[in-house]
């Protein structure tokens, strides 16, 4: 933190999740029960996926990398809320803060990626299937995660080290239920123009040309899939894609809204967006581990 005429402090204060003290013991057993299951979920379509040798392709390894993902994705935000609701404390440390943000950041740009990945391996699958197995290899797919994870880090580190630069004056709270970028920068007391334009312009970049490439392929995929002559053979290619079609609609609804779409200081605002928050933080794992999980058992 820049040092300069304000106050150095080391703690923040999380808006959280409601300031209507009888919500907390129901936004507990609700974000628990939501946690656990999304774990557990994501759990068993890894189990699933490495124990039966018949769903060692790779749209199913796509789809526990995916899983992987979420779970920690989830954990960066949810296990603090849920902490910080049982004990009524709403502290977070300034280096904790920052590791939420960096590990935030950086699974929650992965299910970005992975999410296009996943696009392009469904177009590959039924736009060029007798290409397929020779373009979507192992060594192909290992290649694509790897450069996943790797650019996500990189997005994360640079998100991470400019709200580091920034200074804050007094004990401040913290506009929502978890460390991000958006509210951090609101309750800063340096000039966030920099963060600004890095998060228009980065982040715009790793949220629509992703988002772009996926609905291109759907697009592909939906013009292949009218092609074929059985309706059996429309079905079983639609089955291939529609789950992750859905994650996809609500993830990106919510974050586009979220990271792209300015928003007010006011009380409303901050409801409205922690609701946001919510939706991509956690229903959106919740509902893509019961999408996967049913995906394993077909």
């Amino acid at each position: 933190m820049a040092g300069g005429n304000q106050t150095t402090i080391f703690e923040f204060l999380l808006w959280g999740l409601s300031e209507q003290p009888e919500q907390q013991h129901i936004l507990f057993l609700l974000f628990l029960w939501m946690y656990v299951v999304t774990v557990a979920g994501n759990l068993l379509v890894v189990l699933a996926i490495g124990t039966d040798t018949r769903l060692h392709t790779p749209m199913y390894f796509f789809l526990a990398i995916l899983s992987c993902a979420d779970i920690l994705f989830t954990s960066t935000t949810v296990p603090k809320a849920l902490v910080n609701i049982q004990s009524q404390s709403r502290s977070i440390s300034y280096a904790g803060c920052l590791a939420q943000l960096y590990f935030f950041l950086t699974f929650g740009d992965m299910d970005i990626f992975l999410l296009a990945t996943m696009a392009y391996d469904r177009y590959m699958a039924i736009c060029h299937p007798l290409h397929y197995m020779m373009i979507m290899n192992r060594q192909r797919c290992t290649l694509l995660v790897t450069v996943c994870w790797t650019l996500t880090s990189l997005v994360a580190m640079t998100h991470t080290f400019l709200i580091f630069r920034l200074s804050f004056c007094s004990q401040k709270i913290i506009p929502d239920f978890f460390c991000d970028l958006g509210p951090l920068m609101k309750v800063s007391c340096s000039d966030t123009q920099v963060n600004q334009l890095v998060l228009l312009f980065l982040g715009g970049a790793v949220i629509l040309i992703p988002f772009m490439l996926i609905l291109v392929s759907y697009i592909h995929i939906f013009l292949a899939i009218l092609r074929v002559p059985s309706a059996q053979g429309r079905y079983k290619a639609f089955s291939t894609c529609g789950s992750p079609l859905v994650v996809v609609v609500l993830f990106f609804g919510t974050v586009i809204r979220a990271y792209l779409c300015p928003s007010s200081s006011s009380s409303n605002s901050v409801q409205e967006d922690t609701a946001e928050a919510v939706m991509y933080t956690v229903v959106t794992s919740l509902v893509n581990s019961s999408f996967m999980d049913c995906e394993t058992r077909t």
